[in-house]
Parts: structure tokens; C-alpha cells; sequence
């Protein structure tokens, strides 16, 4: 990723500083400090890049929608959650002070919105807990509930309680106690509870990611809130998405073997990006992950390989890294992060779908054929 000074990403634009800066502002282009001079700012070349060509000329429309669904401008109006400034915010309020002492059922009333706290007990127990169980019980639900169309709102919100019990009921251990209890027990980690307690509250939404527009547009069809949760599981599960943290794996026993700098050296040397580390709507450090670090005491070599990697390639880790070494401060099992994704997460994908929902708009672009 390229990054331009203020005088060349200037010249590029052919604007006055405060346009520039207006644009940081709006969240069209990302800025981050140099790390030279911390008194100045980088602006994200790429974003430079587009805001040139669309001052230049009138785009053609196919170009305008390639680049909305490849990390451009916005394509959908929601009041679930924004992220702007280096801040996540649901429905206004800060998520990481929401974290701070929140449960995923206080994130879920408030997302939702419901007018009760919504209850996610359940006294089901999978045969084995995890991701093949997560998708039979939501499977069975989406082929037997009812379409959202034409259903009061406080009906579809009984529907989504319903289904994130049967998920928790397939990730955690059955009880009546909030979610991130369950879980603790499940792992056999208590000690392990208020880390995934503050986890699940800043996963439960992420504005329009991969898997959450699975669900948006499972939703837009009608379908029932538990399909639209089956569409984010899907999507949720490739290595780009909810398991990104395994990625880390390869860097931690390298780590081990020759040492953090050396690991970090020989896998830059290669051209390649560090794996968990930067964000592109956080260009100044993802604030989940600095929410979860704050209060983790890092497992070696995962401290040495934070901070020599954000040295060395000028990226702070991202919540991947954090959930990655949650995982290992706690010993965890090796799926937990996206066990704690597809449970946290799917209360953002039922506030999405809601939203949906009351829009009453079909989801459905066009392709444009490039064969012969």
C-alpha cells in the first residue's frame, strides 16, 4: 500500500489544503501519520488516485459501480453503524467504551433495536460444539421459519433471538448465563470470560463487510432472518474474513524458531504483506484491536512480533492479530476466533437484515460481459 505526502497528494488533485482535508474528514481518502515525522500526514495513494480521475471527467457508470463493491464509496444508507475518524460507533455510541463493561445481548438491544434486552439462553447441547454444528442448527432453521415479509417487527425480532440461541447453543455451552460465560465454560477458560465478553461486543457489527452483505442480500429477498444468517456464516468462514487470524500462525512459529525480527525480515523480504496487521478503514490502528490489547497481557513472541511489525512496515496490528493472541494467552482452541466472529457477528447480520427488511429493496446488480 502506497501512501503520499500533503504536497504530492496536492498536486494530484489540483485542490486547496482544506478540500484535502475535508475529504480525511468524510472518510474518502485515508491519512495516517508519517512515520518520519508524526507531525505530518500520509493520504492513501489509491484514494488520491480515484478522487483524481473522478475531478478529471464524468467516469462511465460501470466504472463507478466496480469500484463501489471493491472498498469505495458507499453503497447503502444504514443507521446500524459507522466508521469514521479512526472510531467504530453503533447507532451513534463508541463501541470500544461499550466494550468496556457491554455484553453481546446489550449490543444486540441496542443494533437491533429491541425493546427488551434479548435473552440467548438455551439449554441444547450439540454432540460437538463448532462451525458443522453452527451450520446445521442454522440450516435447519432457514428451511423451516418463516419469510420477513409482511411480519411485525417485534415478531422478527422473536425470530432473531431464536436464532442466535440456536447458534450459541451450537458454539458454547448450554445455561441461561450471558453468551461469553457460556463460552469461558465451553473452553474451560473462566478466567477467559471478560476478554471474550469486551470480543464478542466489539465483533457484533462492522458496517457493509463480506459477510454481512451475504446477509443484506439473502434479506432483501425476503427470505427468513435465519437465511440471512446461513449467507453470513458462508461467507464468513473464507481465510480472508473470519479465520484471517490463522494467518498468523506461520509468522508465531517462525518467531519461535528464529526470533521475531528475523521472522518479520524474512517474510517482508518475500514482498509480502504481514498477515494481520493494518486495516484500510483504520489507516491510524484498528481501535478494536487496541481495545483488546489494552487490556491482554501478550504472549511472547506475540509483544515482540507487535511492535517490530508495526516498525518495520509502518501497520498496526489489527483485531486478527489481537483475537490470534487471545487465543494463545488463553489457550484457546485453534477455531476460536471464528467461533467468536460467527456468534458475535450474526447480531449485526440480523440488524442488517431488519434494515432490509423495512427497505423493501431487492438487492440485484448487473454484470457486465467480458466474454467472447
Amino acid at each position: 500500500m502506497s501512501w503520499l505526502s500533503a504536497e504530492a497528494a496536492l498536486a494530484r488533485l489540483g485542490t486547496k489544503p482544506q478540500t484535502l482535508y475535508a475529504n480525511v474528514s468524510r472518510g474518502r481518502i485515508a491519512a495516517r501519520p508519517d512515520p518520519d515525522d508524526p507531525r505530518r500526514s500520509l493520504y492513501r495513494a489509491a484514494d488520491v488516485e480515484r478522487l483524481a480521475q473522478r475531478k478529471g471527467g464524468r467516469r462511465p457508470a460501470r466504472a463507478v459501480a466496480a469500484e463501489s463493491i471493491a472498498w469505495g464509496e458507499p453503497v447503502l444508507e444504514t443507521a446500524i453503524s459507522a466508521i469514521a475518524g479512526g472510531q467504530l460507533r453503533y447507532r451513534g455510541q463508541d463501541a470500544v467504551a461499550l466494550a468496556a463493561e457491554g455484553t453481546l445481548e446489550e449490543a444486540a438491544e441496542l443494533l437491533w433495536p429491541s425493546p427488551t434486552r434479548p435473552d440467548f439462553s438455551g439449554r441444547a447441547r450439540a454432540q460437538q460444539p463448532g462451525m458443522a454444528a453452527a451450520y446445521r442448527a442454522i440450516a435447519e432453521l432457514a428451511a423451516t421459519d418463516m419469510p420477513t415479509s409482511g411480519r411485525a417487527r417485534a415478531v422478527l425480532v422473536g425470530d432473531a433471538m431464536r436464532a442466535v440461541s440456536f447458534l450459541a447453543g451450537a458454539l458454547a455451552a448450554p445455561g441461561t448465563e450471558d453468551v461469553h460465560e457460556r463460552l469461558a465454560r465451553q473452553w474451560q477458560r473462566p478466567e477467559a470470560a471478560d476478554i471474550i465478553r469486551r470480543a464478542l461486543v466489539l465483533l457484533a457489527e462492522h458496517e457493509l463487510n463480506a459477510s454481512t452483505f451475504a446477509a443484506r442480500v439473502a434479506a432483501s429477498t425476503g427470505a427468513p432472518l435465519s437465511a440471512a444468517i446461513l449467507a453470513g456464516l458462508a461467507a464468513l468462514s473464507g481465510p480472508l474474513h473470519g479465520s484471517a487470524s490463522l494467518a498468523m500462525g506461520g509468522l508465531v512459529r517462525a518467531a519461535r524458531q528464529d526470533g521475531a525480527e528475523a521472522a518479520l525480515t524474512a517474510h517482508l523480504r518475500r514482498g509480502l504483506p504481514l498477515p494481520c496487521f493494518g486495516h484500510r478503514l483504520y489507516p491510524d490502528g484498528d481501535c478494536r484491536a487496541a481495545a483488546l490489547l489494552a487490556v491482554l497481557d501478550l504472549p511472547e513472541p506475540f509483544g515482540r512480533l507487535a511492535a517490530m511489525g508495526t516498525a518495520m512496515s509502518g501497520e498496526k496490528p489489527n483485531i486478527d492479530f489481537a483475537l490470534a493472541a487471545m487465543t494463545a494467552r488463553f489457550g484457546l482452541p485453534e477455531a476460536a476466533p471464528l467461533h467468536l466472529f460467527a456468534l458475535a457477528r450474526s447480531v449485526g447480520w440480523i440488524a442488517h437484515a431488519l434494515e432490509q427488511g423495512e427497505s423493501g429493496a431487492l438487492i440485484r446488480p448487473r454484470a457486465r460481459y467480458v466474454g467472447d
